[in-house]
């Protein structure tokens, strides 16, 4: 007999990007995290944190990572929400706005957390594909008439943003929530942040994992109207990001000049890995975020990247329709970027 309830017992679990045992020698381009450091101003905070801050509570708000991101983007402090990472933000989103019969619908293939969250809350799911050059199919998802509409921008896996002016056609049209999720803006030429502003529906979504080189801080947030931000807290956990993670977050948050460097570094290698990619035969996605989504000369995408595992490389491989014949790579540094284009060399011809 379960223990647990009938949905969560058909449930399948996210599954992450493989992790390498600790101590294993790899090149790891396979979970998009940033390969510079962190701030320097942020290690700094946590090289001085005091017991104080240990044993007390933090502020149920993060009002250090507030105060941080109104300083830095030019919103209010009472308009932004923190979590544990932006997908604490997406949880409370599924919580507070979905149930039995309610719909979310975004678009497919994207990041798979979006279905798993949903069926958790017993929401019907719906999910509309992408065009195949991964245009947002926006009036399908217009018709979907769900309480919840998704769209990354960036997306993962494919690295293709969409437009502000279709963002704002869908959040004008959309009755329910219009939730934009952007992990990966700080590589894309633009973001939708002006759109909170400009519609009560929106929530745009924020992460320190990519950008910021803080994968392991674990700390996100939204930014949205207050009344948005009101509905979302009453489901949040009482203290759900800690001390260090704000303290630290709000530093790297200000260092904007440490976060645009290792921004441009990468922007730099994305464009060469894509150009070398090319001249091997790959078919490569234009990409707006830290990772390139890859098609090898003959499709035989898992076999190499179970060949590249076996050198010591990890890429992301998805067995699922429309990735099967995909890989997608995380930019590294150069060095880490010349070793995998001189494998991927040898097992391409």
């Amino acid at each position: 007999m379960s223990l647990f309830r009938q949905e969560i017992d058909k449930l399948t679990a996210y599954m992450p990007g493989e992790q390498p045992p600790p101590g294993t020698k790899v090149i790891k381009l396979n979970t998009n995290e940033n390969p510079y450091p962190p701030s320097p101003k942020a290690i700094d905070v946590l090289r001085g944190l005091d017991e104080q801050s240990l044993r007390l509570y933090p502020k149920p708000y993060a009002d250090d990572v507030r105060e941080a991101v109104s300083d830095v983007l030019n919103v209010p402090a009472e308009w932004v929400l923190v979590g544990n990472g932006s997908d604490d933000l997406l949880t409370m989103i599924m919580r507070s706005a979905l149930w039995s019969g309610k719909r979310v619908a975004y678009p497919s293939p994207t990041y798979v957390l979006y279905r798993t969250l949903a069926e958790i809350q017993q929401a019907d799911v719906l999910e509309v594909p992408f065009g195949e050059d991964y245009s947002v199919p926006s009036e399908q998802l217009v018709s979907a008439g769900a309480a919840v509409t998704i769209i990354a921008t960036p997306n993962s896996p494919s690295g293709t943003a969409a437009s502000n002016d279709l963002l704002a056609g869908l959040a004008g049209k959309c009755r329910g929530l219009v939730v934009i999720d952007e992990a990966y803006a700080d590589f894309a030429d633009d973001n939708a942040m002006d759109l909170v502003s400009r519609f009560q529906n929106v929530i745009v979504l924020r992460t320190l994992s990519k950008g910021y080189s803080l994968a392991g801080l674990r700390l996100g947030f939204g930014v949205a109207r207050p009344d948005v931000i009101e509905g979302l807290s009453k489901v949040k956990d009482s203290y759900n990001v800690d001390a260090v993670a704000c303290m630290v977050g709000a530093a790297a948050i200000r260092d904007q000049a440490h976060k645009d460097s290792n921004v441009h570094k990468v922007k730099a290698s994305r464009k060469v890995l894509s150009e070398r990619l090319q001249d091997l035969g790959f078919r490569v996605w234009p990409s707006q975020a830290n990772f390139l989504l890859v098609r090898p000369p003959a499709g035989d995408a898992e076999s190499i990247y179970q060949s590249l595992k076996q050198r010591g490389i990890f890429v992301r491989y998805f067995k699922q329709p429309r990735l099967d014949d995909k890989l997608r790579i995380t930019v590294g540094t150069d060095e880490q970027n010349a070793v995998l284009l001189d494998a991927l060399g040898e097992l391409v011809k």
